[in-house]
């Protein structure tokens, strides 16, 4: 992809990202998408500072592509873990859950490159005006934490295309080249896939957690704690605790209470399928196999291939 911006910004040779996402974007996931041409991520959300060191160290011996760490800015130790990227001279981070003004001048300034993540074109903007090199446009069908919008994906990729001129990835229910397309159709110029990573060898999830997403059926995951922070996640023991909590006018403390620490490490890295927090994406529905992160990326490229040279032979 000669002419694309995200393929350029980024040094890669596809435009597809593997999200930060948290107990599954470690450096044996992220250096394995980089190797393979696409852009691996580690999720510096569910890591300690010096965790997170060390999986930038181990993913440097490990790949000489280029690679990124996703930083929650909600994080609660953000100026160290901030201060580590910039001391192991990280080259990209993508940002979320927070202002991107507070960080962007900053890491740009030791020359990072800064994406952030928005759930809607009003956010997009405000990701302009903090000047970030890229934005990703996540809809509602996403796993873990979501926008409170609630917007899909392909209702927000063509209004944030319309809102900025920035480099525009898709992020939310994207898992083969069909989707990958579809998110390049409506305007995206890469895409940010989760869930089909989280369910490849080289994520560090849990294998009970891994093979209990391979087999949902649509409709199998909701989005829940909308009082704290809206969470797609599996339906089991846990969301059912929940659902009856929220049917019953529970507030926002009372939430934080049941979810207490850990809960998402307890589901996802454990593999506590009845009380820990699944968070997984809508896609889950259409894997049915656990491969390596290689054959998700050359897949992907195929399909993505493959579906425009089809829709190029078609006309109306």
């Amino acid at each position: 992809m000669k002419n694309n911006r995200i393929t350029h910004l980024f040094g890669i040779n596809y435009p597809i990202i593997q999200a930060g996402m948290v107990w599954c974007s470690g450096w044996r996931l992220a250096s394995a998408v980089s190797n393979a041409g696409g852009l691996g991520l580690i999720g510096a959300g569910s890591m300690y500072p010096e965790t997170l060191r060390e999986h930038i160290q181990k993913c440097k011996a490990t790949t000489d592509k280029p690679f990124g760490v996703n930083v929650p800015l909600m994080y609660p130790q953000i100026e160290e873990i901030m201060q580590i990227i910039i001391d192991e001279r990280v080259p990209i981070v993508f940002t979320s859950a927070g202002n991107p003004k507070t960080w962007t001048s900053k890491l740009q300034a030791e020359g990072i490159i800064v994406a952030h993540v928005v759930s809607s074109s009003k956010f997009a903007m405000k990701c302009a005006e903090a000047g970030v090199n890229a934005v990703v446009a996540e809809g509602f069908e996403a796993g873990g934490h979501n926008g409170r919008e609630e917007t899909t994906t392909f209702t927000l990729i063509p209004q944030v295309r319309k809102a900025i001129d920035l480099p525009l990835i898709a992020a939310g229910g994207i898992a083969s080249g069909e989707g990958m397309a579809a998110a390049f159709a409506l305007g995206a110029e890469g895409v940010q896939v989760g869930t089909r990573f989280a369910l490849t060898l080289e994520s560090s999830a849990s294998d009970a957690f891994k093979q209990k997403c391979i087999s949902l059926a649509e409709g199998d995951t909701i989005l829940s704690l909308k009082k704290v922070s809206p969470t797609r996640m599996i339906k089991n023991d846990f969301y059912r605790q929940v659902q009856e909590l929220e049917d019953q006018g529970a507030s926002a403390d009372d939430l934080r209470l049941l979810l207490g620490r850990g809960r998402s490490k307890r589901g996802i890295f454990e593999g506590d399928l009845s009380e820990g927090e699944l968070e997984i994406g809508q896609i889950a529905s259409m894997i049915r196999e656990i491969i390596p992160a290689e054959t998700v990326v050359k897949e992907m490229v195929e399909e993505f291939n493959e579906t425009v040279k089809r829709l190029i032979e078609i006309s109306i």
